[in-house]
């Protein structure tokens, strides 16, 4: 079947929301409590929130389909990072003077697409949009110990440049800060 990936409009927010209820939880380490995978979809992830992150000029979402279905999607945020800390390290790993870093928020397919090839389609697209923003870094954050993802963004070009904590239900769970020049 083929693959299109196209920039997610208002009327895609439930489709989303779907596929992000439904991907979540494999981007969280083995012990996560369901629970806690659920307060935070429906905190981040839920209908209202895609509708807001579609409105929001900031942001780029990216729907991935395969016959007419959403397969994958992903998420850029611009603008400055809020958190100094976080800020610090981005800036070390930017040229001085450069164009802000945009945040690869949000970056998920579908299980039983793993390994289809359509996360590098929407990769490519992913930093293509990346690009034209005018960011020249692009930076994410991943659970330390997802290995699956970790192995995938290394192989699109994304180093270890720091650490940060990613807050899931009560439990703070450490996160590596990956970055690649655009």
């Amino acid at each position: 079947m083929a693959i299109t990936i196209r920039r997610a409009v208002p009327a895609d927010a439930a489709e989303l929301h779907r596929l992000a209820a439904d991907t979540f939880a494999l981007a969280t380490p083995p012990g996560t409590l369901q629970t806690d995978i659920e307060a935070f979809i429906a905190e981040h992830l839920a209908l209202a929130s895609f509708e807001k992150y579609l409105a929001d000029p900031a942001r780029i979402l990216l729907l991935a389909q395969e016959a007419g279905e959403a397969v994958g999607y992903a998420m850029l945020i611009g603008g400055p990072v809020q958190d100094p800390e976080l800020a610090a390290v981005i800036r070390a790993a930017d040229d001085p003077g450069a164009a802000p870093a945009i945040e690869l928020s949000k970056f998920y397919v579908a299980a039983r697409n793993h390994g289809s090839g359509i996360a590098a389609k929407l990769m490519t697209a992913t930093l293509e949009a990346a690009v034209a923003t005018g960011a020249r870094l692009c930076w994410l954050g991943v659970n330390q110990r997802n290995e699956r993802a970790a192995k995938f963004y290394a192989k699109h070009g994304f180093e270890i440049i720091g650490t940060k904590k990613f807050l899931v239900g009560d439990v703070w769970h450490d996160d590596h800060v990956r970055a690649r020049r655009l």
